[in-house]
């Protein structure tokens, strides 16, 4: 009998997590508000791979052909990962769409993963169904289209999972193996990360107090964050420091305002696939009941130390999350400027969809046993079909691979990342790559990748130049290998590469390199996975010895 409830919970795992992103199936993008825009970025990305730079942060062909920065500030897991698809034969599209597949599904199993650790198998699978099937789920697939949120759910509970491993037992793995999944979290999507890190820091400390604060414990899951942080300072370090040179502060300043939502539309709101305040933003039929009723399931493990605290740190940030998407939390957004780099409060629906999910774990493993079974089947039939309404997109979008490959009129945000120094958008393509502005000079390009640029001038006569791509910093400009003075406040051509030369032959190269912070990053990251590899090599030669040596 046990037998086959386990395979019964088993072909439940695979059908529940497969069902929601059925209709990623069909030929064709799903009809998003980002989808397009992302295969465009990834075309980028997958370029400069191709070209050799690990760590692309230069969109060469968006912005009309300017290029634009956007990589560096864009969460790059989702890109590598539809990178890796694409090279071994997938459509860019298709690559899309397997990244939102594994997003959802592994989402899916990683929460089942986490839960059971401490829940029954009942318990567990509600909760990793109500973690994949809540109306925000379907948002951010279907109507939004964020690939980097949407596979940020999915390294959420495996986080978790590691962290309580290294709480039960001394295996190293879970360290290292957890700090590859905080990582991987942190390069998914960078609002999400920085929205969940205070509440793994919360588990951290919950755990550790739950073991009478083991050194092991507090020693071990401080390196996790550690491995997590340096395996992804490549990404984050950067990001987060040279924001300043664009115009994400003044973009995105006030945007929240106009996003708070109505407590009622957190309740019940129709679905459609408008833009902000158009879409959903309902909790879920049962993540409301979950909610409701978790004070019931605190008293009914008030003796259960493990449970009884894992609901009161639940509950709070719940509390504090719908607290944030409400207008009454005005006051906060307005003086906390990092928050205000959210954009949208509704963002933090992604902590209730999770904090909700546990709690409705933690409801069934309230329930009687006898009554579990029944109680999770009549509530998983009841979420499919309340939700079922959702699993689709409005549409499929067809164009041809060059659409995306090629040059691309947009930036593919909202202006957030282009240089201060620049306009926010182009609006037309240039006349070519490096134009003569006055002088007298004949211009022919020799090799054009995303982050160079080669030439062979015959100047006639001192020249003005305008090489017609953005500036940011690590850009520079070389004639005949020495670097050139550049150009790129003029108020005719803002944010554009401006350089002078005088008559006389020459090879001008614009380059794209690491910038000293790029760099320092680059190298933390690198250094660290060299440390994780290095030890685990040693740590399996020296387990290999003992077992040889029956040591």
């Amino acid at each position: 009998m046990e037998l086959i409830r386990n395979k019964a919970i088993f072909i439940a795992l695979i059908v529940l997590a497969i069902l929601p992103v059925v209709s990623l199936f069909p030929t064709g993008l799903p009809i998003t508000h980002d989808g397009q825009d992302h295969v465009a970025r990834i075309a980028n990305f997958y370029q400069n791979l191709s070209e050799g730079n690990i760590i692309p942060r230069w969109a060469g062909n968006l912005n009309w052909g300017y290029g634009h920065p956007i990589l560096e500030f864009l969460y790059p897991l989702p890109s590598y990962i539809a990178s890796l698809f694409h090279f071994i034969g997938f459509s860019l599209v298709d690559s899309i769409k397997i990244v939102f597949g594994l997003g959802m599904t592994l989402s899916f199993f990683f929460m089942y993963l986490w839960l059971s650790q401490f829940s029954s198998r009942y318990a567990s699978l509600l909760g990793a169904v109500l973690y994949a099937y809540a109306p925000y789920r379907f948002v951010e697939l279907y109507v939004r289209g964020d690939i980097g949120e949407n596979l940020a759910f999915a390294f959420i509970p495996l986080v978790l999972f590691f962290i309580y491993r290294i709480y039960k037992d001394k295996n190293t793995n879970n360290i290292f193996l957890g700090g590859f999944s905080l990582a991987f979290l942190i390069l998914s999507h960078n609002a999400i990360s920085l929205m969940f890190v205070p509440f793994i820091l919360a588990y951290c400390v919950y755990l550790i107090w739950l073991s009478k604060f083991n050194k092991y414990l507090i020693l071990n899951t401080l390196f996790l964050i550690l491995v997590g942080f340096s395996l992804s300072a490549f990404f984050w370090i950067p990001g987060l420091f040279e924001g300043k040179y664009t115009l994400r502060n003044i973009v995105t300043k006030g945007t929240y305002a106009s996003s708070f939502v109505a407590f009622k539309n957190l309740i019940y709101g129709q679905w459609n696939y408008g833009i902000t305040g158009q879409f959903t933003v309902q909790f879920g039929l049962f993540q409301w009941i979950s909610l409701i009723l978790s004070p019931a399931v605190f008293i009914k493990f008030k003796k259960n130390k493990e449970k009884s605290y894992l609901l009161l740190i639940l509950i709070a940030f719940t509390v504090a999350a719908i607290f944030l998407m409400l207008p009454i939390s005005n006051f906060i957004w307005e003086r906390i400027i990092l928050l205000q780099n959210f954009q949208f409060p509704w963002r933090f629906l992604a902590i209730v969809v999770f904090s909700t999910s546990v709690l409705g774990a933690l409801l069934i493993d309230a329930v009687p046993d006898k009554f579990k079974a029944k109680l999770t089947i009549l509530s998983i039939i009841i979420i499919l079909a309340i939700s079922s309404f959702y699993w689709k997109p409005k549409g499929y979008l067809h164009k041809s691979e060059s659409f995306y490959t090629g040059i691309y009129y947009s930036t593919t945000d909202t202006g957030e990342s282009a240089p201060i120094w620049s306009v926010r958008f182009m609006e037309k393509l240039p006349n070519a790559s490096l134009e003569v502005i006055d002088g007298d000079a004949i211009v022919k390009e020799i090799e054009r990748k995303s982050t160079y640029h080669k030439y062979r001038l015959v100047v006639n006569k001192p020249t003005l130049f305008r090489e017609n791509t953005l500036y940011f910093p690590g850009w520079e400009i070389k004639a005949n290998g020495e670097p050139l003075k550049v150009e790129f406040q003029n108020m005719t051509y803002r944010g554009v590469m401006l350089f002078n030369l005088s008559k006389g032959n020459y090879i001008v190269e614009a380059i794209y390199k690491e910038t000293k912070l790029r760099l320092l990053a680059d190298v933390i990251s690198l250094v660290s996975l060299g440390n994780i590899l290095g030890g685990l090599f040693l740590l399996f030669l020296f387990k290999k010895y003992k077992i040889h040596n029956n040591v």
